[in-house]
């Protein structure tokens, strides 16, 4: 009776695989419940959900520079025309250029991204289940990793319990049935999580993307029209030829300079 204990082994990591699946899954939508209601979304949140730090840093330079407070040359440099920021990002984007109040837009971009205004927005944004948080996808994505590995055990286990020639009184095709047992449960698993697991972004929870949604379905046609579409799809979507090509110098010194130091 060796293919019973095979069989155990199979049942064995095709349920703890699949326990562990259906528990981070349950976890990550009781995050979702009854996030984002009655939250509207500010221009730096937006940002920050569609492109992450580096998104608020370019939505900030983006908005002071028409605000005539910042200037963007098309040479990739920044100066600052008001050095008064109106909020901690605004302030945090003017320290980075520095106090000769000039300076290239790639590393004044870096700084302001990794700044505490913006690690606190992120930490605000998490603790009310609108940004993914650390480890949230990856827990769910292990989780599935784990189900298939155990539908792969599963296969070989049933595989090893056919071929081994050690006698039985169970027919083969009753072991093979026995071993689908597991096997559908492990396949069921998976296509249930394919269907029903929330798809995270890379910032934004389901609750975000909601919100986000909703956000890019209002439209004035006023400016900050124009600022929600630049917080949502990037600098991509800034029209002033000049700024356009402020950031497209930000983007070519910053190819240049990373291939350098590779």
């Amino acid at each position: 009776m060796f293919w019973v204990l095979l069989l155990l082994l199979a049942w064995a990591a095709a349920g703890t695989a699949c326990t562990r699946l259906c528990l981070a899954a349950v976890r990550a939508a009781a995050d979702d419940v009854d996030a984002g209601h009655g939250h509207d979304l500010t221009l730096y949140e937006a940002a920050f959900l569609s492109g992450g730090p580096r998104r608020v840093a370019d939505l900030t330079l983006v908005s002071m520079a028409r605000q005539r407070r910042l200037l963007l040359a098309h040479t990739g440099w920044a100066t600052v025309v008001d050095p008064r920021g109106r909020d901690e990002i605004e302030r945090s984007v003017i320290g980075a250029i520095g106090p000769e109040g000039q300076s290239r837009i790639a590393p004044v971009r870096d700084a302001a991204a990794t700044a505490p205004p913006v690690r606190g927005l992120a930490d605000r944004l998490v603790r009310d289940g609108l940004a993914v948080p650390d480890g949230a996808r990856t827990t769910v994505a292990a989780a599935v990793r784990q189900v298939q590995f155990a539908a792969l055990a599963v296969l070989v286990l049933g595989a090893t319990a056919l071929l081994t020639p050690a006698p039985s009184e169970m027919p083969r095709h009753l072991v093979a049935v026995w071993f689908a047992l597991p096997l559908a449960l492990t396949l069921s698993c998976l296509a249930i999580a394919r269907i029903e697991v929330h798809p995270y972004s890379r910032w934004a929870s389901p609750a975000g993307q909601r919100l986000l949604g909703a956000l890019a379905r209002r439209s004035n046609g006023d400016d900050r029209t124009y600022l929600t579409t630049v917080a949502v799809r990037g600098v991509r979507a800034v029209d002033e030829p000049d700024l356009r090509a402020a950031f497209a110098d930000r983007e070519q010194h910053w190819r240049v300079g990373h291939t350098r130091g590779a």
